[in-house]
């Protein structure tokens, strides 16, 4: 018995040994099924990329004169991460950037997206530069145009300085909105010689709704009634949050175009996250109920970015609760956006919940009005990936892009996030094995083609996520990488689906 199992573990560590060590040469003999895709079957020029962001790769967090952002302080909450986790270390890409960007450029990427710390740049927020972290972006971005890898930046990715939140309460304060619009002057001055495509924000809906409606992320601020909070108030700060990052938006816009775009020729956006949201049934309540949730969702933001101002549904039910923007900041927040970048991964069924009275307690996810549901007459919407959110259903990013391009007049759309994740105790072995994340791509890139046939004006495709990395409230237990991390070791293996996109992505020389 005991030489069988001796055996049995020879095999294994063979394997292992095979798969960590499989060169290119040894996967080129492996066929993947791209379901009929390829770069061809994208337009001339649309960019595909792999996206991160600073705080879940970078490491290094407090060293190398990085003030602390509103993550660092809220991780250290005794109990709230998954085994105590941070990104102090992460998966140390401060360190090794170089490797991660030969990979992007092996695979045949064409793009990385990734996020600037505003607290390496600024570590309080204001005044004083760290050039440690100025020389740290130098060397990415220039590492990356080396290997011919189109840099991405975004200004913001969730990490405000921590100082600010101290100094008057971060995103709550007006005052936020010319320190973001200095530090984003900064970063177009500094970087945009080189830098040609710029992100204001990173989902800025989740930083409101999340962090001041149920206190889910940092700062981690609700009413009593929406979570384990000790202050803040769900049914105004959300709004008031978001509210000044549009203004922040809207500002760092003014300022690159004032100063900046004409002699760089470059470009700036925002990033929206967008779930799809299904009625439930025909019904005209669940229709309703499905739009609402549509509009305070991507609405919340993009509406005010095309048309001046907030949907009618949300200034209907919100009322007085919702921030109003005056003359002159309506003249700088309409249009302000050459292209707009939509993170999209999953869709939900939405009904109208019938209620009889106003709930006791006013909150941002309360004034949707509308209940979730993941199955429809017992069959889900679709598999669920590790994430209790993430559900894999295509269709549904063909409807989002469809959605934005039929609504808000078909803008420049860049698919800035899409991707699923496995469990992070998975071992090498079975990480790489990921058959059912290249299932997802696949199908989730055949309805996005749909959409370019169909007139969207869609220009490029980052996959979330390069990396296994730090996954927010997740720890270390979710691994949305393309790339295998040991989360040990910190050595990067390139799974299954890092594989079939070189395939998919590979040029074909005349």
């Amino acid at each position: 018995m005991r030489a069988r199992l001796q055996y049995v573990l020879l095999l294994a560590l063979l394997f292992i040994t095979c798969v960590a060590n499989a060169t290119d040469a040894s996967m080129k003999t492996v066929r993947f099924d791209n379901g009929g895709l390829s770069r061809e079957s994208f337009p001339k020029g649309f960019v595909f990329g792999t996206a991160t962001s600073a705080y879940q790769v970078e490491g290094m967090a407090d060293k190398d004169g990085r003030g602390p952002s509103i993550w660092d302080v809220f991780l250290k909450i005794p109990g709230l991460e998954v085994n105590n986790s941070t990104g102090e270390v992460t998966v140390d890409q401060y360190h090794r950037y170089k490797e991660d960007i030969d990979l992007m450029a092996k695979l045949n990427f064409d793009a990385y997206r990734f996020s600037i710390s505003w607290s390496r740049i600024f570590p309080n927020g204001t005044g004083k530069v760290n050039w440690k972290g100025v020389a740290y972006y130098n060397r990415l971005i220039n590492y990356m145009l080396k290997r011919g890898i189109t840099p991405y930046a975004n200004l913001n990715h969730y990490d405000l300085p921590q100082a600010l939140q101290d100094r008057y309460m971060g995103w709550l304060s007006p005052k936020v909105v010319k320190d973001f619009a200095d530090y984003a002057d900064f970063c177009f001055k500094t970087f945009g010689d080189r830098v040609k495509n710029w992100m204001t924000f990173n989902e800025p809906r989740v930083v409101a709704a999340l962090g001041y409606d149920d206190g889910f992320f940092a700062p981690g601020r609700c009413s009593k009634a929406f979570g384990n909070c000790t202050a803040g108030n769900s049914a105004t700060e959300p709004y008031i949050v978001a509210h000044n990052l549009i203004l922040c938006h809207a500002a760092a816009v003014q300022r690159y175009r004032g100063k900046y775009q004409k002699k760089e020729k470059g470009r700036i956006g925002i990033l929206l996250d967008f779930v799809w949201y299904e009625p439930l049934t025909r019904s005209k309540a669940d229709n309703y109920a499905a739009q609402r949730a549509r509009d305070f969702h991507v609405g919340w933001f993009i509406h005010p970015l095309v048309y001046g101002e907030y949907p009618r549904t949300m200034q209907e039910i919100v009322g007085d609760r919702l921030p109003k923007f005056t003359k002159e900041e309506v003249k700088m927040v309409k249009g302000s956006m050459d292209y707009v970048g939509i993170n999209q991964y999953t869709t939900y069924y939405m009904y109208d919940p019938h209620r009889k009275t106003k709930p006791k307690d006013q909150g941002y996810q309360q004034d949707w009005n509308a209940g979730f549901a993941y199955e429809r007459k017992g069959v889900p919407i679709g598999p669920r990936a590790y994430s209790y959110w993430l559900y894999n259903v295509p269709w549904g990013l063909y409807k989002a892009v469809m959605y934005i391009k039929e609504r808000y007049g078909n803008p420049t759309i860049i698919l800035a996030e899409n991707g699923m994740d496995d469990p992070g105790n998975l071992t090498l072995p079975k990480g790489l094995h990921d058959t059912t994340r290249i299932n997802y791509y696949r199908s989730y890139l055949t309805e996005l083609k749909k959409t370019v046939d169909e007139g969207a004006n869609v220009i490029g495709y980052f996959a979330w996520s390069l990396l296994d990395n730090f996954e927010w409230r997740l720890g270390y237990t979710s691994r949305f990488g393309i790339v295998y991390v040991d989360f040990k070791t910190l050595k990067r293996y390139p799974k299954m689906s890092a594989y079939w996109f070189k395939q998919l992505l590979r040029r074909n020389k005349h």
